[in-house]
């Protein structure tokens, strides 16, 4: 079997020696290398040609960040940043995924050594998922923002549901920002960690023309706004005070390993929305949300999913299509007006 080369840069030795002894205890990848620096990492690259790189965010000589806009746009390669859980390094690690990164660990405030072992499974898991990526697929930024679409609606009861993981959270930038301000009201389970959707809702709250949410309890759904579920927290669920669509909050243990869990926020729109809901699977690793998508539509709701061509990962849009639950694959660049077409709209660029 052929093993998954992995190249660590840190400018920690107790992480790299951490990083090293997790990759090295599964069965289908191995450190090649290790570099406490972007420059030591780079001719280490050229010499190792490894499969997958993890990246410190701040180190020493060159700051992560500027380390993998060269290498991306330079030699395009699965990235997987490992991040402390600081509000900057927040904002860096949702900056990392917009130039490329495929996904990331976040390291553990306290019991560093423990707290990395703890996340072994998952740092295998995402590593395994990168092997897999296509990261030449993310967008570049600083690339022309995207025209906005214009709508007419012929229904104000529907609503969107979508659901991501790896790979998603630019996927998710791109569905939003063509959307006008009267769009249909959007709900969003991306699967990410406590701590990183503030500085992701901020980002996009800035690019879109909707308005953008962390979901709180109790909040009224309406349109021309998007509630993308608080990461690791709590599951959020679509619904129903008198005649109003709401967010409920659940802290209940995690569904398929996720919480928030796609599959949680689609079966609840499925009970609570029918026909009147659009479900969306976006790219990403695993299975989550492919039974709550078929949930919806048995209910009567719409749904599609990502196509492989324009997915990071294929994981969670294949098993959806390969269920049945998904009506059709669509290309991640026409999913915005395949969303107010099918809430009752039509779309064109203006």
């Amino acid at each position: 079997m052929k093993k998954i080369r992995v190249l660590c840069v840190d400018d920690s030795a107790l992480v790299r020696g951490l990083m090293t002894e997790i990759i090295n205890k599964q069965p289908d990848m191995e450190v090649v290398a290790s570099a406490p620096d972007p420059l030591i990492a780079r001719e280490l690259i050229k010499q190792h040609n490894p499969d997958v790189l993890t990246l410190d965010v701040e180190m020493p000589r060159m700051d992560g960040l500027d380390f993998l806009e060269r290498l991306m746009r330079l030699r395009p390669m699965p990235v997987v940043m490992v991040s402390s859980l600081t509000e900057r390094n927040s904002e860096v690690t949702i900056r990392a995924l917009e130039l490329g990164a495929v996904d990331f660990v976040t390291k553990p405030k306290l019991g560093l050594r423990d707290g990395l072992l703890e996340y072994s499974e998952l740092i295998a898991d995402k590593i395994r998922a990168a092997a897999h990526s296509r990261p030449k697929l993310a967008q570049r930024a600083g690339s022309a923002p995207a025209r906005r679409l214009n709508h007419v609606f012929s229904s104000t009861e529907k609503l969107v549901l979508i659901g991501a993981s790896t790979g998603g959270t630019e996927a998710i930038r791109q569905v939003l920002e063509p959307l006008p301000a009267n769009s249909p009201a959007i709900m969003i389970t991306q699967h990410m960690p406590a701590g990183f959707t503030r500085s992701f809702v901020q980002r996009l709250d800035s690019l879109c023309a909707v308005e953008v949410h962390e979901a709180e309890d109790g909040q009224r759904v309406l349109p021309g706004h998007v509630y993308l579920a608080p990461g690791g927290v709590a599951h959020m669920k679509l619904a129903r005070s008198g005649a109003n669509y709401v967010v409920k909050l659940e802290h209940s243990d995690p569904v398929n390993r996720h919480r928030p869990s796609v599959d949680v926020l689609f079966h609840s729109a499925a009970q609570v929305a029918g026909k009147n809901a659009v479900g969306v699977i976006l790219t990403g690793m695993g299975k989550d949300g492919a039974q709550g998508m078929l949930a919806m539509k048995q209910a009567g709701a719409i749904t599609f999913a990502q196509d492989e061509a324009s997915c990071v990962v294929f994981g969670m849009p294949r098993e959806a299509l390969h269920i049945g639950a998904a009506d059709s694959a669509v290309p991640l660049s026409e999913i915005s007006e395949r969303i107010l077409a099918s809430a009752g709209s039509y779309g064109h660029r203006v």
